[in-house]
């Protein structure tokens, strides 16, 4: 499918095939999903907002609801005041939501619609609130979105003057309700008191009960988010991710935050649990040490099968450097590690653990694509590939074994469920990368090697 990818590379700026990202409405409305009785919605056309939900319930195989000030031509000249007004009171009176979380898009952006002054013109039910932000989709990506969204929040409702009320503030960063999960139950057994947000665990994961919830009983609630801007402290996880809402949260209320990798591996889960451990002034119980030897031993009893392994790994920053950081303490060497997400803070911080474990022929690289990543395999290849859906088609090109992680998945089920985060999701890791690799040594072996007992 992909055979005529050709092996020489050329400098391309101004054009980007299989881009490894989506736009920032995704992440907007994915982080606006996150906030209990939230109804996102999406400025600008109605083929905009189907584009973005369908891209959600694809991966998450949940609906993801959201509504659309659906651009005709005449909001394409006018601009889409009008179409807002009337939106913001047909949803509150049809699907009564205690808050719309407005996210713009390209034409809404091109036009210029200034969303600030059109919120203060609308006529809001007493109780109910309007937030917004500004997510182009010609910018950025769906990081970027999520980013933006969070503070769009933040900047609506955070209290500047709340109570101080000793609870920490997670940021989780982009990742699935199966990590938020994880994220919470390690911050449970601690005996932490927490406000995360957002917190898609409950709403993009929900139980089937036999009838509809449009509004299920997850996510961050609007009372927490007022009572972040009273948090003793902001655990920042994912750099690239959240530390734009935490520095604006900090800006406005003065809450103190700490940016850390997304907690995928040892050390990184480590430090999660350390932070928690020191700002709570609790002692980490003896299940989740546990845990972590458990973790340990699984690592040296599989380590033959995939130590000094070549891996390229595509996907979204964060959850690129907590796999790639993850591989090196398994002893495999990144070969690639790729994002669509324009930051260069991506690259720096990759270069800043690979040359930790001594690793030099890395070519980590911000704002490409994965047509990129296919011409760099195809020059040098590697023994396994990480990433989302989309590098499949690389994958069978160059028969190399394929791991599924990070966003999105869209051929495979119960991915966002599970957790890559803690020790229990780099078991699950493990179990993925190490049986893909067996499986391969199998599909391999000739019939005298073909073993009962690996």
């Amino acid at each position: 499918m992909l055979d005529m990818t050709p092996k020489k590379l050329a400098a391309r700026k101004a054009l980007r095939i299989n881009p490894a990202k989506t736009c920032q409405p995704v992440g907007a409305m994915y982080a606006a999903l996150g906030v209990h009785r939230c109804m996102p919605h999406s400025h600008g056309s109605q083929g905009c907002c189907s584009y973005h939900r369908t891209f959600l319930a694809r991966h998450f195989k949940e609906p993801a609801i959201a509504t659309t000030s659906s651009f005709s031509e005449g909001a394409c000249v006018f601009g889409g005041g009008s179409n807002l007004k009337k939106a913001v009171k047909n949803i509150f009176d049809i699907y009564n939501p205690d808050i719309i979380a407005v996210h713009t898009t390209c034409l809404s952006e091109t036009i210029g619609d200034d969303l600030n002054t059109l919120i203060q013109q609308l006529d809001i039910p007493a109780g109910k609130i309007v937030v917004h932000t500004n997510t182009p989709s010609y910018v950025g990506s769906h990081i970027n979105g999520f980013a933006n969204m969070m503070s769009g929040f933040i900047k609506y409702i955070s209290e500047k003057n709340a109570v101080p009320n000793g609870k920490i503030g997670i940021f989780p960063g982009f990742v699935n309700p199966g990590d938020m999960h994880e994220l919470k139950r390690i911050a449970k057994l601690l005996g932490v008191k927490y406000i995360m947000f957002p917190d898609t665990d409950g709403t993009m994961n929900s139980a089937l009960t036999g009838h509809y919830e449009m509004y299920p009983k997850g996510g961050t609630t609007i009372q927490e988010i007022r009572e972040l801007g009273g948090a003793q402290h902001v655990l920042a996880l994912g750099e690239i991710t959240s530390c734009t809402p935490a520095m604006d949260l900090k800006r406005k209320c003065g809450v103190d935050f700490t940016a850390l990798p997304l907690p995928i591996g040892v050390e990184a889960t480590d430090r999660y649990i350390m932070a928690l451990s020191h700002l709570s002034r609790r002692e980490v119980p003896a299940e989740i040490e546990e845990e972590r030897g458990q973790l340990l031993d699984i690592m040296i009893d599989s380590h033959a099968y995939y130590g000094d392994k070549r891996v390229a790994i595509a996907g979204d920053p964060d959850t690129v450097l907590g796999l790639a950081a993850f591989c090196l303490e398994l002893g495999m060497k990144p070969r690639y590690m790729i994002t669509g997400t324009p930051d260069e803070k991506f690259s720096k911080k990759a270069k800043e653990f690979l040359l930790k474990y001594g690793v030099t022929d890395c070519i980590a690289k911000a704002n490409t694509d994965l047509f990129e990543l296919h011409q760099l395999m195809k020059n040098k290849s590697v023994d396994l590939l990480i990433g989302g859906t989309h590098c499949k088609y690389i994958a069978r090109a160059e028969d190399v074994p394929f791991v599924r992680a990070g966003f999105p998945i869209l051929d495979r089920y119960v991915h966002p469920y599970m957790p890559l985060v803690g020790y229990r999701g780099a078991m699950r890791l493990i179990e993925l990368i190490c049986n893909t690799l067996l499986d391969r040594q199998d599909r391999d072996a000739a019939d005298k090697d073909f073993e009962l007992v690996m």
